[in-house]
């Protein structure tokens, strides 16, 4: 039997977002109905309000969460009613020409839930990346839930969902770092931020965090960067360069998405480096650079997406590294928030005033 739950809404563009009745159904095959404990605010759900994703509205907001399973489907296995879970927006189909070679973190055939959630009007809801968080039960397809151990907090869980799993994913999983390697991390929100978590995890040597906002160069230092540059008064090229004995980093990852800040991170590796872009850029945005500098500096240009991570293997890891006590997760968390104050989360998350805010149930 369908049921009605509160849920954050973003009803058209720009609009601010209100918390609605929705009504969610029975899990049909391969589906899962769960109840959500916790779910960070990221920047991704306000580019849906904002209409940068799409023009689908309206929203069922929220993706980077925790919860327990409630209810599941028709052939579903891998989990079951009370398994604690984190949600992901990437269910691989495990046929795809990516899955059978053995790298299902390429997946070219994700999926979500079939059936949509819906306003108690029978409004169709659009899902944010196919999982509409901010609500007290969601429905998801099953490989969407990953099981990891319940000792975790749930506030803590979620944001290996997306943004923490995005930052520590590009470290280690696209950008091989390794013990000894130099690595600078440009942008140090709460991507960049992993990355610099996930940097120190692989035994990086050096790890420069690069920033306009001391506030985030102070966050970063804390999650184990060995340096700080805040490139609104300094030359982030440079200063790299100078702090790897002129050669530049092993490693650079890009955590804002822009063309200034991508040749940034083009120029400030080391020969034979690696470049590694995590931020989002828009369709509009252009990179020129001389080829030539492309094939004489070689190394590898990549761009990495949701950390290349598989969560069926990364978020049990990742949680039991955080229940050791060497990987602060909890860090991340600025601040718990209601349901109805997500739009004031946005607000502080947009002047920058928070790493993450995460809404607890």
């Amino acid at each position: 039997m369908a049921q009605e739950v509160r849920g954050v809404i973003a009803p058209g563009k720009d609009q601010p977002v209100r918390v609605e009745t929705v009504v969610v159904p029975d899990p049909g095959p391969g589906e899962a109905v769960v109840r959500v404990q916790a779910c960070g605010v990221c920047h991704t759900d306000l580019h849906y309000k904002q209409g940068g994703i799409s023009d689908d509205f309206p929203f069922l907001l929220g993706h980077e969460a925790a919860g327990v399973v409630e209810a599941v489907g028709d052939g579903v296995t891998d989990v079951a009613p009370g398994d604690f879970v984190i949600l992901n927006w990437r269910a691989v189909c495990g046929s795809c020409r990516a899955c059978l070679r053995g790298r299902p973190w390429y997946c070219f055939n994700t999926h979500n839930a079939k059936q949509k959630m819906t306003l108690a009007d029978g409004t169709e809801l659009s899902p944010a990346l196919g999982i509409g968080a901010f609500a007290e039960k969601t429905l998801v397809a099953a490989g969407q839930c990953t099981k990891v151990d319940p000792a975790v907090s749930p506030a803590v869980a979620g944001l290996l969902g997306c943004g923490v799993m995005a930052g520590i994913g590009a470290a280690i999983n696209t950008g091989n770092v390794g013990r000894g390697d130099s690595v600078a991390v440009i942008g140090c929100g709460g991507v960049g931020c992993a990355a610099v978590a996930g940097s120190r995890l692989a035994g990086a040597a050096e790890i420069i965090a690069v920033d306009i906002d001391d506030r985030k160069l102070e966050t970063a230092r804390k999650l184990g960067a060995t340096h700080t540059v805040n490139s609104r008064n300094t030359d982030p090229v440079e200063a790299i360069r100078e702090l790897t004995g002129g050669f530049g980093a092993d490693v650079v990852v890009e955590a804002v998405g822009r063309p200034e800040t991508y040749k940034q991170a083009f120029y400030a590796r080391d020969l034979a480096g690696t470049v590694v872009l995590v931020g989002v850029p828009t369709p509009e945005m252009r990179l020129e650079l001389p080829l030539l500098d492309v094939f004489g500096r070689g190394g590898a240009l990549k761009s990495s997406w949701y950390g290349d991570c598989l969560p069926s293997r990364d978020f049990p890891m990742l949680i039991d590294l955080h229940l050791q006590g060497r990987l602060p997760l909890d860090a991340f968390v600025t601040e718990t928030v209601r349901l109805d104050e997500v739009e004031k989360a946005f607000e502080r998350m947009h002047h920058g005033d928070v790493l993450r805010s995460v809404v607890v149930f």
